[in-house]
């Protein structure tokens, strides 16, 4: 399957600017382009933009992320259940898209919990859910039309990632997981949360729209060791007060999502721009 420059930025939770200037830079461009001249970005040219966004996040230069991420394996997820190869993964997102276009929840839903059962929530919302999602969402800008297949796929994803176990017992809240003020786009915090599951550790979701007084009141009666403030847009980023939020907690702060690219952040913030990344982090300051 081939993508546009949009969808593979959104992807990756980096700005289209990037993206071209990676692409002029290092070479991590489309190899392919329509009659009518536009790019398209393969799969196994996504995975190696997908390994560029984590090596730079992890500090290495980017000259030096570019060759690495061109080499096969140099950056993966924690491998969860059977491998999810990328023909496995064009196949499941047709499923997806068929049993969207059906408006078929039930079977979303079915599809998507076999999915994560067989391959774990990290590889299946990095290569399936989420790119199917920003397919869904090409689709609607396209036509001006689909809101409601959109929507309900959307669902039968929530549904699927709510399935997954969460811990038994008590011990450390691992992370709070809130949206900005005003931010409706919840299931990237989701994922997050069925893979902080996966992993055996508790988390909380606050779910969309937090006011911003609600989420310092959470802070100061849970006491979370990460904090993750998910925002989709840079309005709805730059409403949140971090620093404000810093005198509230001991926690480490994340903000998270396409929307902060960009948005100035306090160096105490850390920026995670992956599931991976971010699931990492969290890990790294309960597991120590």
């Amino acid at each position: 399957m081939s993508w546009t420059p949009r969808a593979v930025a959104a992807m990756l939770g980096i700005s289209p600017t990037t993206l071209r200037t990676w692409d002029q830079r290092y070479g991590l461009g489309p190899s392919d382009r329509t009659a009518g001249g536009h790019r398209r970005y393969q799969d196994d040219e996504v995975e190696q933009l997908r390994r560029m966004v984590a090596l730079t996040a992890q500090g290495v230069a980017p000259a030096e992320a570019a060759r690495q991420a061109r080499e096969p394996g140099a950056v993966h997820p924690r491998p969860v259940g059977a491998e999810l190869t990328a023909d496995a993964a064009r196949t499941a997102r047709r499923g997806f898209l068929a049993a969207a276009d059906r408006l078929d929840e039930p079977r979303i839903r079915r599809l998507a919990i076999d999915l994560i059962t067989r391959h774990g929530v990290v590889a299946a919302w990095q290569s399936v859910l989420f790119p199917f999602l920003v397919e869904l969402g090409e689709r609607v800008s396209r036509r001006g039309a689909g809101v409601e297949v959109e929507h309900l796929a959307s669902a039968g994803l929530l549904h699927a990632l709510r399935a997954v176990p969460y811990p038994d017992g008590t011990g450390v809240l691992a992370a709070l997981l809130a949206c900005a003020p005003e931010e409706q786009h919840t299931l990237p915090l989701e994922a997050l949360g069925a893979a902080l599951s996966e992993e055996d550790c508790r988390w909380l979701g606050l779910g969309a729209r937090v006011p911003v007084r609600a989420l310092c009141d959470a802070l100061e009666r849970l006491r979370p060791a990460v904090v993750v403030i998910w925002a989709h847009d840079r309005d709805l980023a730059a409403t949140v007060p971090l620093d404000r939020l810093r005198e509230r907690t001991d926690a480490v702060l994340l903000a998270a999502g396409p929307g902060w690219e960009g948005v100035a952040v306090p160096d105490h913030v850390r920026r995670p721009v992956t599931l991976v990344e971010a699931l990492q982090l969290v890990l790294d300051q309960v597991r120590v």
